[in-house]
């Protein structure tokens, strides 16, 4: 019996320690679930943590990017309003003294490089005129001052902004042709071709403002390639491409803009010797009328008119062509297209032409392939150009007549080309700038001074 309970006693305790060991495993098991449901659980927390923290990141970006785009648009805006202000101010000013502002004297540069073919120089080739000039003044400093040489050279160098130039002995030439910025190529009235005058620079309330005046007789007028004389057409379109050729715009382009000057040409043509024009038009008259009861029929009357005669001046008909000009009939991107790329220099066709209804070319002022092309009407016009530019260095031409005592030999040339060219400007631009913060603002009124009085042809704002 007691072995019984032994062995009963034995069997109960091997059947209780491995229902311990399936309770443990059981546990291990449900410990291992528990584990990884909570590392579950842990993971799927984290992710929607991360997804939330991802998003509210990006409406806090967007936010903040909005409200820096409205904020930096709102400053713009008011940044505009300011340089906006300044540069209508500044119009305002520049045509109130008008009638103060007298063209300037033209300069002698009997010793200087010229303005007129620069236009046609790389910048490795500007670089090395440069150049040359600078070792041609050094020469000229190690010569003896018998013959006036330092005074001439003093001359040359004040078109230097150093305040150096102020004591000759301690004057270095070689330094100042190191930075293109700082050497200036004078033009006709002492600046920089094609201003009369240097720039002036101010402020009205916070707005930096900016004053440029160029001498639009200087440039090529456009209307010559859409001239109505018979005459002279085929002069005119030769000395057009004679121009398009100086500036290196290919043939396509020409053959374009030759039929966008046809279309304007049907809708205006343009004339060197532009006169008033009387215009004649009929202007109905209004008549009180008085109603009557009657049985009878109204009879039809014609309205009654009244002629009335109008002259148009010189100075409006230039409007209207400054108007077809800056149309979207010309197409003036490829005329801007620069054909020098330099930090120094901003050469373009569209530089050289004139745009706003000038009709003729000043000789002491204009460069080399504008001079060609306005002595294509008479013919031998790269001999004239090259003898014009040699004299006007040493003394501008007075008049008309003073051109044909020096170029007696092209008298008849000249005769033709009489009615298109001029030796003192009297058709201008001002170009207005104005700057306030981020924002800039910029205007151009063109000018003609016509009978000693200025007129204001056209306004142009961008």
């Amino acid at each position: 019996m007691n072995k019984v309970n032994d062995n009963f006693y034995d069997c109960s305790n091997s059947a209780k320690s491995g229902c311990r060991k399936r309770l443990k495993k059981v546990h291990v098991r449900l410990c291992r679930l528990n584990i990884e449901e909570n590392a579950n659980r842990s993971g799927i927390v984290l992710m929607i943590t991360l997804v939330l923290l991802v998003v509210l990141s990006t409406l806090g970006y967007t936010l903040s990017s909005r409200i820096a785009t409205q904020r930096h648009r709102d400053f713009y805006i008011i940044d505009y309003q300011a340089a906006r202000y300044g540069c209508d101010s500044a119009l305002k000013y520049a045509f109130a003294v008008l009638s103060d502002i007298n063209t300037p004297d033209l300069v002698i540069r009997s010793e200087e490089p010229d303005f007129s073919d620069l236009f046609a120089l790389s910048e490795l080739e500007y670089q090395e005129f440069l150049a040359q000039w600078a070792e041609e003044q050094m020469q000229m400093q190690e010569e003896p001052d018998d013959f006036g040489v330092k005074a001439e050279l003093d001359n040359l160098l004040a078109l230097f902004d150093s305040a150096d130039n102020n004591d000759f002995n301690n004057i270095d030439v070689t330094p100042y042709f190191d930075d293109p910025n700082i050497v200036k190529i004078r033009g006709p009235y002492g600046p920089t071709w094609p201003l009369i005058a240097e720039p002036t620079e101010f402020e009205i309330g916070t707005a930096t403002v900016k004053i440029e005046i160029e001498d639009e007789n200087a440039k090529y007028p456009i209307g010559w390639a859409m001239l109505d004389d018979e005459e002279i057409q085929r002069e005119a379109q030769a000395g057009f491409e004679t121009f398009c050729e100086w500036m290196d715009i290919d043939q396509v382009q020409v053959e374009l803009l030759k039929e966008q000057m046809e279309q304007i040409k049907e809708i205006r043509p343009f004339t060197l010797d532009l006169k008033p024009i009387k215009v004649t038009k009929k202007v109905p008259v209004q008549t009180s009328r008085r109603t009557r009861r009657t049985r009878t029929r109204r009879r039809t009357r014609t309205p009654r008119t009244k002629t009335t005669r109008k002259t148009i001046p010189v100075a409006a008909q230039i409007t209207d062509f400054a108007k077809l000009f800056h149309s979207s009939m010309i197409d003036t991107d490829e005329l801007a297209r620069p054909t020098i790329i330099s930090e120094t220099r901003k050469e373009s066709a569209l530089k050289y032409i004139g745009m706003w209804g000038s009709s003729k070319v000043n000789i002491n002022t204009a460069p080399r392939h504008v001079l060609e092309a306005a002595f294509t009407f008479g013919g031998d016009a790269t001999e004239i150009a090259d003898e014009i530019i040699e004299r006007r260095r040493i003394e501008p031409f007075a008049d008309f007549e003073d051109l044909r005592k020096a170029l007696y030999r092209y008298a008849d040339s000249l005769e033709k080309c009489e009615k298109c060219i001029t030796t003192e400007s009297n058709f201008f631009t001002i170009k207005v700038t104005a700057v306030h913060g981020a924002a800039r603002a910029s205007a151009v009124i063109a000018v003609m001074k016509e009978k000693g009085k200025w007129r204001k042809i056209a306004v142009c704002s961008g």
